[in-house]
C-alpha cells in the first residue's frame, strides 16, 4: 500500500512536523498529500507522532495517536484505513471492518477503503464479499492493477476458472508485462490443462524475470505433467547455458536428469550447485540419492547424508536414506542402528522397522524380527504394511495359522489393501484352500479389474489343477497383456500349453520364461517337463539338473526326475 512507502519520509520529516504544524510556512511539498487527506492540523500533528511510534516498533502507541487525530478529524477516509491497518496487525480484524465501514457512508468512492476491505473479507473467506469490494474498485480506478490481480486469485480459489482467466487477461491488456498477471493466469491454464498457453506465459514471466524461481518451478511441473522429458531437458539446457548462476534451475535440470536415470548427469550438475553454495541442503540431498540410486559408489551416497545429518541430525529422510545406502553397502550393522534411529511418529517408521526386520531375518533371527514388528505395530497399527511383513515373517518360520490371522488383522484395518489380500490368498493355497485362494483373488479384482497378478495366480491355479482351462487362457492372456515380458506369467502361459498338451507352444513360451528368469527353479523345471514330454531327453535333464542347482527344496522330486530320464 502507498502509506508504507510514505513511513519513511515521515519519519525525517517528523521534527519538522513538530515545529511548523500543518498549514506553517516551510512544510515539505512531499507531506502535501498527506496533509490534504488528513485535513486538520492537528489531526495530522498527532498522525505523524502516530508514523514515529510505528517506525519504532510501538503499535499501541501509533494506535493512540491515530485515535487522537480521528477524533480531530473524524470524517477522513485515509486516518480510518490507516488506523484500520494497525488494528489488522493488532489482529482486531471486528474493529477494523466497524471502521472502514462507517467510512464508507462519508466517502463511498475511497479506493484504498475498498481495497482493505476485500482484503480483511479474503482473509475471513467471505469471498463474495471480497469479490464485490474489489470490483468497486475496478469501477472507481479502471487502471488498478492489484483489485485485478486480487480479483483474478479469488475467482481461480472458487474454482471460476473463466472469470479469473477473463480478469487476469484485462490486466494484461492494461499492462502487457506485469510479472503477476502473466505468472498466476499461467497457474490457472495449469489447472485448467491448457498446457500450451501455460508454457507460453511462463516462458514470458522468466523473460520478463529471469531470477523469478516460481515460474521456473511450475514449468518444471508442467513438463512433468504432460511428460515431456525432451522439451523439459532443451529448455533448461537453454536456461542454464544463459543464466549460468542460476541453483534453482539448475537443481531442476539435475531433477528431471534423475528422473530419467541419468544419474551420472544428475550428480554432475548438483556437484556444480555445491562448487557455488557448500551449504545448499536440496543440492547435497539430490546428489547423494543420485550416487545411492546410481548403485555404483554407495560410500559416496554415505558421505553426503551424514553432512547433512551433522547439521540436521532431526532430517528423518536423510537419514533413512543413509540406513537404505548402509545396507546396500553390506554395513548391516550401521544400517539397523541408523534405521532404529527413525522415530515412530515419522512417515517413514513402518519402513525403517520393516528393513529392521529383514536385516535381522537375513541374520537367521527370525524371532527377533517378529517381536520387532509386533511392537512396531503397536506403535504404528494403523500401518497395513506391517501386517504384511508380519505375516511374511511367521510364514517363513512355518507359523501359517497365526500368518493368516494377521493379514485378517491387517484387512479389518484396510479392506482395500491388495498386498494383504494377495497374501492371505498364498497362504490359502499353501494351506490346501484353493476354493479359498481364488475367493481372496477375486476381491483382489473388485477392487482393481486389471491387477495382473490376481489375474494370473487364478489362471495358473487352474492351469495346474487342470480346471476351467479356457478361463485360465483368457485371464493369463489378459495378465501378459496388461505386463508384456513378465516371467512368471509367461511361465503361467507355458505351463497352461503343458497341460493342454499343446507342446510347441508350451516350449516356445517356458524357454521365454527361463530368459527371463533364468534364476528361477520352478520355471526350469516346467521347461524340463515340457522337453521330457516331447522326448527331448538331453534338453529335460539339463533343465532339471539346473533347477536341482537352483532350488534345492525339491531336491527329491527332482533326484527322481533326473534318474528315470537316466534309466531310460
Amino acid at each position: 500500500m502507498k502509506t508504507i512507502r510514505i513511513l519513511i519520509i515521515l519519519f525525517l520529516l517528523i521534527t519538522v512536523a513538530c515545529a511548523h504544524l500543518p498549514g506553517e510556512s516551510g512544510q515539505t511539498t512531499a507531506t502535501a498529500p498527506i496533509k490534504k487527506a488528513i485535513g486538520s492540523s492537528g489531526g495530522y500533528y498527532h498522525y505523524s507522532l502516530g508514523v514515529r511510534s510505528y517506525l519504532e516498533g510501538n503499535l499501541d502507541g501509533a494506535i493512540e495517536e491515530y485515535e487522537k487525530a480521528i477524533s480531530l478529524d473524524p470524517e477522513s477516509p485515509y486516518l480510518k484505513t490507516e488506523i484500520s491497518t494497525l488494528y489488522l496487525r493488532k489482529e482486531k480484524t471486528e474493529e477494523a471492518l466497524s471502521l472502514l465501514k462507517s467510512s464508507l457512508v462519508h466517502n463511498p468512492d475511497y479506493v484504498d477503503t475498498h481495497l482493505l476491505l476485500g482484503g480483511i473479507y479474503t482473509k475471513l473467506k467471505e469471498y463474495d464479499k471480497s469479490i464485490k469490494e474489489y470490483k468497486r474498485v475496478i469501477q472507481l480506478d479502471p487502471k488498478n492493477l492489484e483489485s485485478y490481480l486480487f480479483l483474478g486469485l479469488l475467482y481461480r480459489e472458487k474454482e471460476e476458472y473463466r472469470e479469473a482467466i477473463d480478469i487476469l487477461s484485462n490486466l494484461l491488456k492494461i499492462e502487457s508485462n506485469n510479472l503477476m498477471g502473466n505468472y498466476y493466469l499461467a497457474k490457472i491454464y495449469i489447472q485448467t490443462k491448457s498446457y500450451d498457453e501455460a508454457e507460453e506465459l511462463l516462458k514470458k514471466v522468466l523473460n520478463i524475470k529471469p531470477s523469478f524461481d516460481p515460474a521456473l518451478t511450475d514449468l518444471a511441473l508442467l513438463y512433468e505433467i504432460q511428460k515431456d522429458d525432451k522439451k523439459s531437458v532443451e529448455f533448461f539446457s537453454d536456461f542454464i547455458e544463459s543464466n549460468p548462476s542460476d541453483t534453482t534451475a539448475r537443481l531442476h535440470f539435475g531433477k528431471i536428469l534423475f528422473r530419467q536415470d541419468k544419474y551420472k548427469e544428475a550428480a554432475e550438475e548438483f556437484r556444480i550447485i555445491l562448487k557455488e553454495d557448500r551449504s545448499h541442503i536440496e543440492a547435497r540431498y539430490s546428489l547423494g540419492l543420485a550416487y545411492y540410486f546410481d548403485g555404483k559408489d554407495y560410500k559416496k551416497a554415505i558421505d553426503e547424508f551424514l553432512t547433512i545429518l551433522k547439521k540436521y541430525p532431526g532430517d528423518n529422510r536423510t537419514r533413512y536414506f543413509l540406513a537404505s545406502s548402509y545396507d546396500k553397502n553390506r554395513q548391516h550393522r550401521n544400517a539397523f542402528e541408523e534405521f532404529k534411529a527413525i522415530p515412530a511418529d515419522s512417515d517413514l517408521y513402518a519402513s525403517a522397522r520393516t528393513h529392521m526386520g529383514l536385516i535381522l531375518k537375513g541374520d537367521g533371527r527370525i524371532l527377533e524380527a517378529i517381536d520387532l514388528i509386533k511392537e512396531a505395530i503397536v506403535n504404528k497399527n494403523e500401518e497395513a504394511d506391517l501386517y504384511g511383513f508380519l505375516a511374511s515373517l511367521y510364514e517363513a518360520n512355518n507359523q501359517l495359522e497365526v500368518a493368516e490371522k494377521t493379514l485378517k488383522d491387517g484387512i479389518k484395518l484396510s479392506p482395500d489393501d491388495i498386498d494383504l489380500h494377495y497374501k492371505l490368498g498364498v497362504i490359502y493355497e499353501k494351506t490346501n484352500r484353493f476354493r479359498e485362494s481364488v475367493d481372496e483373488m477375486t476381491k483382489i479384482l473388485k477392487i482393481d479389474k486389471d491387477n495382473a497378478e490376481a489375474l494370473n495366480f487364478i489362471g495358473y491355479g487352474y492351469a495346474d489343477r487342470e480346471i476351467n482351462l479356457a478361463e485360465a487362457e483368457r485371464l493369463i492372456k489378459k495378465a501378459l497383456k496388461l505386463k508384456p515380458g513378465n516371467g512368471f506369467i509367461t511361465d503361467s502361459l507355458g505351463w497352461l500349453y503343458f497341460k493342454k498338451n499343446r507342446l510347441d507352444l508350451a516350449i516356445k513360451y517356458l524357454k521365454e520364461a527361463a530368459k527371463i528368469l533364468p534364476e528361477d527353479p520352478t520355471i526350469a523345471e516346467h521347461l524340463g517337463d515340457a522337453y521330457k514330454k516331447s522326448g527331448m531327453v538331453k534338453e529335460a535333464r539339463r533343465m532339471y539338473i539346473r533347477a536341482l542347482n537352483l532350488g534345492p527344496l525339491k531336491k527329491e522330486i527332482l533326484e527322481k526326475k533326473i534318474n528315470r530320464l537316466n534309466s531310460n
